[in-house]
C-alpha cells in the first residue's frame, strides 16, 4: 500500500478501532434493515396479490351483472389505492418484463381469466404499471389499471434509525475508550519516565491483560531505578576513592625538582580530576535531579549569566525577553545554558543568546556562535557521552565530551527539547525549547 493510500487512515489506535467497529456495526445494521424490509416487501406483495385476485374477481362480476347505465357510477366505489377500473379500452403496451409486473399479470389471469378473455401488459415508460383489458358479457370494454405503490413507511422510522446510529456511535466510542484507556495511561507513564525516573505508578487493576501489563511496567520502572541508583553509587564511590590518590600524586608532583615534568604531571592530574567530576555529574543527570520545579524569571537568569561571562572577559550578547516567569528547574536550566555557552565559546569568538516565546506558549532559547559548525551527520552523535568531533581528541579544545550529553539529559528532565542546527551563514545553533 502506497503512502497516498494511507493518508485517509487514522493515526491513533482509538480512531482506528472506533472507525472499524462503527462501520462494522453500521453495515450489520443496514444489512439487517435490508433483510427485514425485503421480507416485509415480499410478504406485503403476496398479501396484496391475494387480495387483488379476490377483489378484482368480485368487482368484475359485479360490473358484469349491473345494467350498462349504472356501471360508471360504481367505478369510484370499486377503486382502490393501487388500482382503478375504466369502461374504456386501455393503452397499448408490451409483455411484462419484471418480476413484479409478471406476478401482477398472472394474478389478473388467475382471478378472471377463467371467465373472460383477458390480456395483461405493461404500460410503456412506467415501471411495473400493468393494465388488464377484457370485455364484459355485453361487449363493453373494461380496463383494470394497476399502479403498485412502494412499501409504506411510517414517518417515525427514519428518526428511529437515526437515533439507533447515534446510539451505535456512542456505544462504540465508549467501548473503544474503555479498551484503549489503559494503553494511553501506559504511554503517558512511559513518556514521563525521563531521566528522573519518577513516572507515576500505574494502577494494577482492570482486565487481566491490562493488570499484567501495568504490573510489568511498574516492576520494570522499579528495576531501572534500582540499577541507575547502583550505578551512581558506584561512580560516586570511584570518584571519592580517586580523590585520595590524585591528591597524593599532586603532593609528590610538587616535590619534583624538574619544573617541566612537574607542570606536565599536574596538567594530567587536573584532566583526571575534571573527567571524574564530569563523569559523576553525567551519572547524576541520568539518575535525575531532586530539584523541584519553581517559578523562575528567565530574563533575570539570562542577564545574570550574561554579566558572569562579561566579567570573565567573554563576548556574550543577549537578545529578546520573555516578560513573565515560568515554572521550571532553575539550577538545571542554568547548567544547560552554561554547558551550551561554554561549548560555543570553545570554537567561537562571539556568542549570541536569543530568547523568544511562540504562539503555542513554548519558549525558545537559541545559543548562536560563529564557529566552524558540525557536520550534518554528527549533529545528533555529539550528544553521546565522551563523543568529540575533533579528530585530535584534545581535551583543551574538545573537552571531555560530556557537556552536551549532560545538557541533553537535564533538558529531558525538565520536559524540554535540545537540538543542534548548522546556521546558513556559518556557525552552530543550539536550540532549547521549554
Amino acid at each position: 500500500m502506497s503512502t497516498s493510500d494511507k493518508n485517509w487512515w487514522p493515526r491513533t489506535l482509538f480512531m482506528r478501532l472506533t472507525l472499524i467497529l462503527f462501520v462494522g456495526l453500521v453495515v450489520a445494521h443496514a444489512l439487517s434493515f435490508w433483510l427485514i424490509m425485503r421480507e416485509r416487501t415480499e410478504a406485503t406483495t403476496g398479501l396484496m396479490l391475494g387480495y387483488l385476485q379476490q377483489d378484482v374477481a368480485s368487482s368484475v362480476a359485479l360490473l358484469d351483472r349491473l345494467p350498462a347505465a349504472e356501471r360508471a357510477a360504481w367505478l369510484p366505489r370499486l377503486e382502490r389505492r393501487t388500482y382503478s377500473f375504466s369502461l374504456e379500452p386501455g393503452m397499448a403496451g408490451r409483455a411484462p418484463d419484471t418480476k413484479l409486473s409478471s406476478m401482477i399479470a398472472a394474478s389478473f389471469l388467475d382471478a378472471i381469466g377463467s371467465h373472460y378473455r383477458v390480456t395483461a401488459h405493461v404500460v410503456p415508460g412506467q415501471k411495473d404499471r400493468v393494465q388488464a383489458q377484457l370485455e364484459l358479457s355485453d361487449g363493453m370494454p373494461l380496463t383494470i389499471d394497476m399502479r403498485p405503490a412502494g412499501l409504506p413507511i411510517s414517518g417515525w422510522l427514519p428518526v428511529v434509525l437515526l437515533l439507533q446510529l447515534v446510539l451505535l456511535a456512542g456505544v462504540t466510542w465508549l467501548g473503544v475508550r474503555l479498551a484503549t484507556r489503559p494503553l494511553v495511561q501506559l504511554a503517558n507513564a512511559a513518556d514521563t519516565l525521563g531521566p528522573d525516573l519518577r513516572a507515576s505508578t500505574l494502577p494494577e487493576d482492570g482486565p487481566l491483560e491490562v493488570a499484567r501489563a501495568a504490573k510489568a511496567f511498574n516492576a520494570m520502572q522499579g528495576r531501572i531505578s534500582h540499577y541507575m541508583a547502583e550505578r551512581m553509587q558506584i561512580l560516586a564511590a570511584i570518584s571519592h576513592d580517586l580523590q585520595t590518590p590524585i591528591t597524593r600524586m599532586r603532593m609528590r608532583a610538587d616535590m619534583l625538582d624538574d619544573s617541566e615534568q612537574r607542570e606536565k604531571l599536574n596538567h594530567d592530574l587536573k584532566e583526571m580530576e575534571v573527567l571524574v567530576k564530569e563523569g559523576v555529574a553525567y551519572a547524576r543527570t541520568l539518575h535525575g535531579t531532586s530539584e523541584p520545579p519553581i517559578a523562575v524569571d528567565p530574563d533575570a537568569l539570562l542577564e545574570s549569566l550574561g554579566f558572569d561571562y562579561t566579567d570573565a572577559g567573554q563576548k556574550l550578547e543577549l537578545h529578546g525577553k520573555v516578560g513573565h516567569s515560568i515554572v521550571t528547574r532553575p539550577n538545571a536550566l542554568r547548567r544547560v545554558l552554561i554547558n551550551l555557552i561554554d561549548n560555543a565559546l570553545k570554537f567561537s569568538t562571539q556568542v549570541d543568546v536569543h530568547v523568544s516565546e511562540g504562539n503555542d506558549g513554548h519558549i525558545t532559547i537559541q545559543v548562536l556562535d560563529n564557529g566552524p559548525g558540525i557536520p550534518e551527520s554528527e549533529l545528533e552523535a555529539v550528544f553521546q557521552p565522551f563523543y568529540r568531533v575533533e579528530a585530535s581528541r584534545n581535551r583543551d579544545t574538545g573537552g571531555t565530551g560530556l557537556g552536551l550529553a549532560i545538557a541533553r539529559q537535564l533538558a529531558q528532565a525538565m520536559n524540554a527539547s535540545l537540538s543542534l542546527h548548522n546556521r546558513a551563514d556559518g556557525g552552530l545553533e543550539a536550540r532549547l525549547v521549554l
